[in-house]
């Protein structure tokens, strides 16, 4: 192998590889007085740069390809023998970062669990800038107020009760919830790869099934609706909670289940009682992105847990925060 080197430069042309090497250093260790067309390879960015005569720019050919998964606020279900939570809705896909932009990470909170006479509040949406936003899920319906009975829509839909509507979901993002025509029963909330379950027979329905991802490494599965409460004396059977974090809902005078937190599930409906058994919380949401490790910067806030998987550098995030490419 001939390298041969440039002691003033840094420049290194390797003859055996027909390549050339470039300075590397940081962002801080850029030349303090640099000439026009002058490149280096910054360490910090991971990015070929290259000085224009009034700042540093990077190569634009150097494009980024990221993989995300967002997941938004889980709906709390509704209080009072009251419908399962909707699940927040789920997006995936690719997308191309551009060097040095900030994307700015929001993740939506979990909605919280209606009364004896409410609905359970809808959850709060998750974005990355500029994708879609995805959309929280929407409340269970309450089973004591006539006026409360039919879901609310979100990313996916809060189940509804005795004879309301579940609530409508966002296309794309989750899927309806369901509902129930007697009054001991009620729906379900919507799931992001199946509607909510209708009562029927005996039992409340259950939440809508969530989606299985493996962006982490491992397969997790998110965003799965709440299982609708039921009135127990009837006797009646309250349904379990989606597959994805769903809560499941109660017969009982105690509060339907949480929604597992990071996962957008739906919160379970609650119970029977006269003086209100409540809904479950809705889980939290969470935004993870995955990209080549070589082109992973480190420049992140919020504190998202970074992992790795094969070539990929994985951030979760389980709180707002941004990363900078």
């Amino acid at each position: 192998m001939t390298v041969i080197i440039d002691g003033s430069t840094g420049i290194a042309a390797n003859t055996a590889t027909q390549s050339i090497d470039l300075p590397q250093g940081t962002t801080a260790q850029r030349p303090a007085s640099p000439a026009n067309g002058a490149m280096r390879f910054n360490t910090t960015t991971n990015q070929t740069e290259v000085y224009s005569g009034t700042g540093w720019t990077t190569l634009s050919s150097q494009t980024i390809t990221a993989t995300y998964l967002i997941v938004a606020g889980g709906a709390g279900g509704g209080g009072g023998i009251g419908a399962g939570g909707g699940a927040g809705g789920l997006l995936t896909g690719s997308t191309v970062l551009t060097p040095a932009s900030v994307y700015t990470v929001t993740v939506g909170a979990g909605g919280g669990g209606g009364t004896n006479s409410t609905k359970g509040t809808s959850g709060n949406n998750s974005s990355i800038t500029g994708l879609t936003t995805v959309v929280g899920g929407g409340g269970g319906a309450n089973g004591q107020s006539g006026a409360n009975v039919t879901g609310l829509s979100g990313g996916s839909g809060g189940g509804g009760y005795n004879g309301g509507a579940g609530g409508s979901a966002t296309s794309g993002q989750g899927y309806a919830g369901g509902t129930s025509s007697v009054s001991y029963l009620t729906g379900a909330g919507g799931g992001s790869s199946a509607i909510g379950n209708n009562g029927s027979g005996s039992t409340s329905g259950a939440g809508g099934a969530g989606t299985s991802s493996s962006i982490t490494g491992s397969a997790v599965n998110y965003a799965g609706g709440g299982g609708g409460g039921a009135y127990g004396p009837q006797p009646a059977t309250a349904g379990a909670g989606g597959t994805g974090g769903g809560g499941g809902g109660t017969s009982t005078d105690t509060t339907g289940t949480a929604g597992t937190a990071n996962t957008g599930g739906g919160g379970g409906g609650g119970g029977y009682t006269s003086s209100g058994a409540n809904g479950g919380a809705g889980g939290s949401g969470v935004v993870i992105i995955s990209l080549p490790t070589f082109q992973y910067t480190g420049t992140t806030s919020g504190s998202p847990t970074v992992t790795t998987s094969g070539s990929n550098t994985i951030m979760t995030f389980t709180s707002s925060g941004s990363y900078t490419a």
